[in-house]
């Protein structure tokens, strides 16, 4: 392991995505402890894009045009979904002071859904694990796994720092409606940004 795959690693992780934003929103409506969930689910949801580039399978998204579009939609219709529900005040960042704990498997699913249908992860991992494994290297297949092992760590840790800010200001926004709506809004228009970028990008 290297330095550079750190340091790589580390901006990948830390660049504001769906994965934060759903951290983020989960801290806001439920506390530190629902962010600390929404992160492992997140983290959770690399793993079939990571067993895909080590296996070999993201090779058919690069190549094969309906998986990868089929996946794609389906990647932006959930997150337009999370946008409408956001602004209903139903999803991820329904915030009130009396809210109910949410089920730590629902919170983990709509986690897991959000990175899992999202091909890109799968083409980033297919292109990116491999240029820190040396080529002819005997262990190649173990030290990928080690890799993707310390990027999935790297995300749940910068993940539960975005969940635990937005827990910490929880209570000054619960007690602002009017910072709670402009919240929301900016929450939503943030995932049908995500999902317009999604719907836009190419093999």
């Amino acid at each position: 392991m290297t330095i550079e795959f750190l340091l790589t690693s580390l901006i990948v992780v830390a660049t504001p995505g769906t994965g934060v934003l759903y951290t983020m929103a989960a801290g806001l409506s439920r506390g530190a402890r629902a962010s600390v969930v929404a992160a492992a689910g997140c983290t959770l949801g690399t793993v079939p894009h990571v067993v895909a580039a080590i296996t070999g399978l993201a090779a058919l998204l690069h190549t094969s045009a309906p998986a990868f579009q089929v996946l794609k939609y389906l990647g932006v219709a959930y997150l337009l979904y999370m946008a409408w529900s956001t602004l209903r005040d139903e999803g991820a960042l329904a915030v009130r002071e009396d809210t109910a704990p949410r089920s730590a498997v629902r919170v983990i699913v709509s986690a897991v859904l959000i990175n899992i249908l999202n091909p890109k992860l799968t083409i980033f991992f297919f292109a990116f694990l491999p240029q820190f494994v040396g080529a002819g290297e005997p262990n190649a297949l173990l030290h990928m796994v080690e890799l993707s092992a310390v990027f999935m760590l790297l995300t749940f840790v910068v993940f539960v720092g975005y969940g635990r800010f937005a827990a910490v200001i929880r209570t000054r926004v619960i007690s602002r409606p009017q910072v709670l709506t402009w919240m929301r809004r900016v929450f939503a228009g943030a995932f049908v940004a995500l999902g317009a970028r999604l719907a836009l990008t190419e093999q």
